[in-house]
């Protein structure tokens, strides 16, 4: 306990003594701030606490059982259950609450701390009680220190001595304290940049980085690396290539017939690796492989080669290419007398592999995208139209029962989606749009209770004199809704836009319920089932989703200005 108490102090002190520096250096550099008296009396409290606290901690070292060389800040930390931590926090705030009360200003404000203390000694009490009861509870102090050595504690100590001297300098004037806060603004913002990027630049990088880079003893590969590979024509198992279905297949002959008939065991596309086709073999045509190229020692001499073949133990045979004496030599190697060659690079394989598991009905993913597309497009066209002609009827247009139906409209907004759930799905199933795109982007062309509440206010800001002026012209409701208002409220429209355009673009539980040919899929439910299949293999995974992201990505940039003028917008703006 000393020796908590003591750490406690000694932060304290240096608390104290950065701040005495602080007001040293204020005083020195003449920076606005309190008068000269009041600076002074703050100079000489700190400096008091910031000698006792520091000389408390000179000492505290002595009680370690190995005393490290340099300065030594020294720490503290209690193990104990979580009953004995709420019971100190009850204990703490019970006392906060009584010196509170202790220093009320009226009788009503002092029995409403005693009566908040109370309730926290109630608690204290029975936090208390099962820490008792638990035989095995126990409080331990662990006591340590973050040593330093003196030319590292004077680095730090004079590093943050001369940041405070340029706050304070920068401080000065109005002009630079203007300055100051753009600089300290802007390295906040990048600073959060980077921190929320971090995310995306993993996803980006880890879709080009090969299998063995995805965990490290070393931690996260930021650097892919790629193997080098050399040609090399098989004799002993050639590969081919042939065009089936309007798609280029490779595989091997595994059977030869009369009449040049061959049987090919497809190796890619990987959506139907291991599939037969029967074909004329003189269709085929034979390519190189793609070799990989490792290094060895062959006798104590380093050698270099491409495998040819690979063995049963892990093994491989290699034939090699360097050193020259030895050009074309064969030589097999175990596991272990191995290393791969390797040079930083980008596997951008992983988006054509992660393409090729895709259906054969899918085109390579492009009727993924062209459903996306379709029920981003329906569903933005159908959610502004719908959403502004009934805002604009509820904010521009008088008739009964008016405010009673857009009370309902907006309670409908307290109704959870797993309550119309079933009823949706009953309706769309008796239309038989089950196995469509239909039950996804018919709903959007009945206005959302959301965007309409926030177009009529958007609608009600505008003054009425401009569409009084369209009516006096000879302008129906809808020219003077079309001509006349829409164009007002252009950012709100691209916000509502935006927002659905996303909504959309990620919709999973809708295609999930309604969907289930892959022909109808859009790129979210793609995705999932892409995870689920390939969840081993995070490189075609990350390239996957990173293709499935790269038009958010666009409408985000293109489009964020919307954002910020959605938000500031106030009556006339979209001008």
């Amino acid at each position: 306990m000393i020796y908590a108490i003591g750490t406690l102090l000694t932060w304290l002190g240096w608390f104290a003594a950065f701040r005495t520096v602080q007001l040293g250096l204020q005083m020195a550099l003449g920076s606005n701030g309190p008068s000269d008296g009041k600076l002074t009396r703050n100079l000489g409290i700190s400096a008091v606490v910031a000698a006792v606290g520091l000389a408390i901690g000179a000492t505290l070292p002595s009680l370690l059982e190995k005393r490290p060389a340099g300065v030594v800040i020294p720490l503290v930390w209690f193990v104990m259950p979580y009953s004995a931590w709420l019971g100190v926090l009850c204990l703490v705030y019970g006392l906060v609450r009584l010196v509170q009360g202790f220093f009320a200003i009226n009788e009503e404000e002092r029995t409403d701390r005693l009566k908040a203390a109370g309730i926290w000694g109630i608690g204290l009490a029975i936090f208390g009680t099962l820490y008792k009861m638990d035989p095995d509870s126990k409080i331990e102090i662990l006591k340590g220190g973050i040593p330093f050595s003196i030319n590292a504690a004077a680095s730090i100590i004079l590093g943050l001595v001369a940041a405070m001297a340029i706050m304070i300098w920068a401080g000065r004037t109005a002009k630079n304290r203007g300055l100051s806060k753009t600089i300290v603004t802007q390295i906040a913002l990048i600073a959060g940049s980077i921190v929320f990027g971090l995310p995306f630049a993993y996803l980006v990088i880890t879709s080009f980085k090969e299998d063995r880079d995805m965990s490290s003893p070393n931690g996260i590969v930021w650097v892919p690396r790629v193997q080098e590979t050399h040609p090399y024509m098989d004799p002993k198992n050639p590969l081919f290539e042939l065009q089936e279905n309007g798609q280029t297949v490779r595989g091997v002959v595994t059977q030869r017939e009369a009449n040049d008939v061959v049987k090919v065991d497809v190796q890619s596309p990987m959506a139907i690796r291991g599939t037969t086709i029967e074909t004329q073999f003189s269709k085929l045509k034979e390519v190189p492989r793609d070799a990989p190229i490792y290094t060895a020692k062959l006798d104590g001499t380093d050698v270099t080669g491409f495998a040819i073949e690979a063995l049963e133990d892990g093994g491989v045979k290699l034939q090699l290419t360097a050193p020259a004496n030895l050009k074309g030599k064969e030589v097999q190697f175990g596991p272990e007398d191995i290393e791969p060659v390797r040079h930083i690079g980008l596997r951008t394989e992983n988006y054509t592999e992660a393409l090729s598991y895709l259906p054969p009905e899918t085109n390579n993913g492009l009727v993924y995208v062209k459903n996306t597309l379709i029920l981003v497009v329906l569903s933005v066209v159908g959610t502004i139209l719908s959403s502004s002609i009934v805002a604009y009827a509820f904010s521009r247009m008088k008739f009964p029962g008016r405010d009673l139906l857009f009370a309902i409209l907006l309670s409908t907004m307290m109704l959870p989606g797993a309550v119309t759930l079933l009823p949706q799905f009953l309706i769309f199933r008796r239309l038989g749009w089950i196995d469509t795109l239909y039950p996804i982007w018919v709903p959007a062309f009945f206005a959302s209770a959301f965007n309409v509440f926030l177009l009529r206010q958007f609608f009600k800001g505008i003054p009425m004199e401009l569409e009084d002026a369209a009516k006096i012209d000879g302008c129906s409701y809808f020219r003077a809704f079309w001509s006349i208002m829409l164009p007002q409220i252009k950012p709100a429209l691209a916000v509502i836009a935006i927002w659905t355009f996303m909504a959309a673009w990620n919709n999973f539980m809708q295609p999930l319920i309604y969907i289930n040919s892959p022909e109808n899929m859009p790129l979210s439910y793609a995705l999932q089932l892409f995870q689920g299949d390939r969840s081993g293999e995070p490189g075609l995974l990350m390239a996957f989703a990173t293709l499935t992201i790269l038009p958010v990505l666009g409408v985000f940039f293109f489009a964020q200005k919307y954002f910020i003028e959605g938000v500031t917008l106030s009556g006339l703006g979209g001008r």
